[in-house]
């Protein structure tokens, strides 16, 4: 065994050196000190790994415990006040007047979401009031059109079609649709809503018909299945949270 530690005890003239090699430690040539740090090689490995799993699971514990905050985080809203202007007045008159005061209609938005103007054609043409759309998703929309000169809802089916003769969009998506749906529901003070539900190959609509101060009104919820599947329960809120002023 001596041998194997001091290379110089082959050269000692007596083996009574023996007691020479364990009183004094010859410094062993160059290439023995890479044999004597192999054994300690391995305790810094172990080291090493087991600080980047208890790393790496601190990592996971903390986004794990920050997802849930942003998952459920509520959506917040604000109330849009519609005032239904005809083509002629809009955006010319009014003053200084509150859009609160004068509204007819109201509706939630969620924040974030922006305004598309409306222009005087269009309001004209196909009756568009207001529109909102989110800026992440622009084709999932909320807009209300109104006709004037109607003081009652005609039956379902009719005011359905009639609405969908003035928007190709709505057209397209009833012709395409995997399922239409229509009921009939009140308010609690009793006034009348028609609700649609259209299930499209590529998108999803709700919509809200009432007639009220003799117009009649319908508001809309679209969004392509991917987004609808996303975000359906904010904008059933959408749908659902469209009334008549004087109905809530």
């Amino acid at each position: 065994m001596a041998t194997i530690f001091s290379p110089s005890a082959l050269l000692s003239p007596s083996s009574s050196s023996s007691t020479t090699i364990s009183s004094k430690s010859p410094t062993p040539p160059p290439s023995k000190p890479q044999n004597l740090t192999i054994p300690h090689s391995k305790p810094p490995l172990t080291n090493l790994a087991t600080a980047l799993t208890a790393t790496a699971a601190a990592a996971a514990i903390l986004t794990t415990s920050a997802l849930p905050s942003l998952a459920d985080s509520p959506t917040t809203y604000k109330i849009y006040y519609g005032t239904a202007a005809s083509a002629a007045n809009y955006g010319g008159y009014g003053g200084n007047s509150s859009k609160q005061d004068s509204a007819e209609y109201v509706y939630d938005v969620p924040d974030g979401w922006k305004e598309r103007l409306v222009s005087k054609v269009e309001k004209g043409t196909n009756g568009t009031d207001s529109e909102f759309y989110n800026p992440k998703k622009k084709a999932e929309k909320e807009y209300l059109t109104f006709l004037s000169g109607f003081r009652q809802l005609a039956p379902k089916e009719v005011v359905l079609n009639n609405l969908a003769l003035s928007d190709v969009g709505l057209l397209d998506l009833i012709s395409s649709a995997d399922s239409v749906t229509s009921e009939e529901t009140k308010d609690e003070k009793g006034q009348v809503y028609y609700v649609y539900e259209i299930d499209g190959v590529g998108a999803h609509s709700l919509i809200s018909v009432t007639c009220s101060n003799n117009k009649l009104y319908a508001h809309f919820v679209n969004a392509p299945v991917p987004e609808w599947k996303k975000d359906q329960e904010t904008l059933r809120h959408l749908h659902k949270s469209f009334k008549t002023v004087g109905s809530f």
